[in-house]
């Protein structure tokens, strides 16, 4: 069996009084308290509990407490954390049990709060797809998406990106105009910029556990679609047309307790028919205007301002594919390979599926791996290049392999597995109470800068110690 010493590598320590506050000090405080949360970036990890985050490295650099801004009333807490990274701006975000994301400063500053919809966040989940990795008739997709109990939502990354660079050079400038802010922003009632985003409904087969959107999927053909308005003083003019949509669709795959597996087709367009088109675009014109009439004359006489309700969007439409009901099993975890073509899914049965998320089949299964955790990896196994041998070699990408690392923490023990039938590569002893992270996706990231292959890191949470699962088996 192969050593823990010669296939991790170790980092550092994070260590501190400050973990006192998570409860560090305890057997198995990192693994047993449910309500623990974990984001790693590459430099960095944030642990939060109900109401508090801590960001500490491994080293002897500063700690920073961040205390979110929750509602003691709706005993809202702290359901989900992750990392945002763009060039150089790396912030903080959060959803809350209530069904809010929030984004907050590395200094502890509120910089966006939004309503996605009421209900327990679940999971915020960061991934981007490079054109190399997408066909010809897709573009390269960057984006976050919010799982709750039945829903999902979306957030186009460019405009999150948007939105962080304009609180950034706000702050850092002396001449900062709140008239200017409340007139550019749409108010929600919070005072912040909405963000626009998809919603979808993914409850058809029961609530979800997890899910994650997998890419970008073919539209289905002869969609009736409206292709422009044109907007007159006395009347309305829309043209349609029969043919393929434009609207771009994704895929989504949820996992849950009435149906291990799902599957969707999310639309952009929020109209479920042609009625709901023409309405859809009718009723905002013709709201606008009685608005605007409104204002004139009513502008004049003061009425009491009370603080509008916070409201979801409407949902999009999600058609259901297929679902998969194996009762008593039930879907639990689920994680997606760096392009989404791969779906690795835990269950109460102690078994993983694999999922091929494009043909939506179940490729690979293992069993006996009951509370197992599994993230994607890339590994050297064997470097064809010719100058491979050159102590000067940089591998590129086409030198690594996907792999799965499943751990199994009853087993103690890390598994590397070569995707998709390969072999088992490596076992790797591991203390009880330790934990597999991985960084966030880095938003941006050029193709052309070196290649940095996916990492799997292993954090002992008795000992703080922080190790890095090597890339090459040699």
């Amino acid at each position: 069996m192969s050593s823990k010493r010669s296939h991790t590598t170790e980092l550092g320590c994070i260590a501190s009084e400050e973990l006192t506050d998570l409860g560090a000090g305890k057997e198995g405080w990192l693994v047993e308290n449910p309500n623990l949360l974990c984001a790693l970036d590459t430099h960095s990890l944030a642990l939060a509990n109900r109401s508090l985050i801590l960001i500490t490295g491994w080293d002897d650099g500063p700690r920073i407490k961040i205390r979110p801004e929750l509602s003691p009333i709706e005993s809202e807490i702290i359901s989900a954390l992750e990392w945002l990274v763009f060039d150089e701006i790396k912030v903080i975000a959060v959803g809350t049990s209530r069904g809010y994301f929030m984004v907050y400063s590395l200094d502890g500053l509120l910089i966006h709060r939004q309503l996605v919809y009421p209900g327990r966040i679940l999971k915020l989940r960061v991934r981007g797809t490079k054109k190399d990795m997408m066909s010809s008739h897709e573009g390269s997709s960057e984006e976050v998406s919010v799982v709750i109990p039945g829903v999902i939502a979306r957030f186009d990354g460019a405009n999150i990106r948007n939105i962080l660079q304009e609180w950034f050079q706000e702050t850092n400038s002396h001449f900062w105009d709140e008239k200017s802010k409340r007139r550019d922003y749409e108010e929600l009632g919070n005072g912040f910029k909405r963000l626009p985003h998809q919603l979808w409904s993914v409850d058809k087969f029961g609530l979800c556990a997890d899910a994650a959107i997998t890419g970008i999927m073919p539209p289905p053909l002869m969609e009736i679609q409206v292709i422009t308005w044109l907007s007159y003083t006395d009347e309305l003019i829309a043209a349609f047309i029969v043919g393929q949509s434009s609207q771009r669709y994704y895929r989504a795959v949820t996992i849950g307790e009435d149906a291990v597996i799902s599957a969707y087709r999310l639309s952009e367009d929020r109209s479920r028919s042609l009625v709901g088109a023409i309405l859809s675009k009718v009723v905002p014109a013709a709201f606008s205007t009685i608005s605007s009439v409104s204002k004139m004359i009513w502008r004049s006489e003061r009425t009491p301002t009370k603080k509008p309700e916070v409201k979801p969007q409407s949902f999009a439409k999600a058609s259901p594919l297929t679902c998969l009901k194996d009762h008593p099993r039930k879907g639990e975890k689920l994680t997606l390979s760096p392009s989404g073509t791969l779906a690795a899914i835990t269950d109460s049965l102690g078994r993983i599926l694999l999922l091929d998320t494009q043909a939506l089949v179940v490729v690979r299964l293992w069993k006996g791996y009951r509370d197992a955790n599994c993230l994607f990896m890339e590994m050297l196994v064997s470097m064809n290049s010719a100058g491979a041998s050159s102590s000067r070699y940089e591998p590129s990408k086409s030198d690594y392999c996907l792999c799965l690392a499943i751990h199994a923490p009853r087993k103690g023990i890390i598994e590397v597995w070569q995707m998709r039938t390969g072999p088992r590569l490596l076992t790797i002893q591991c203390a009880k109470g330790s934990k597999l992270l991985q960084p966030t996706y880095r938003f941006g990231s050029s193709l052309d800068s070196p290649y940095v292959p996916l990492e799997v890191f292993l954090l002992n949470g008795d000992s703080g110690q922080l190790s890095v699962l090597n890339r090459s088996l040699n």
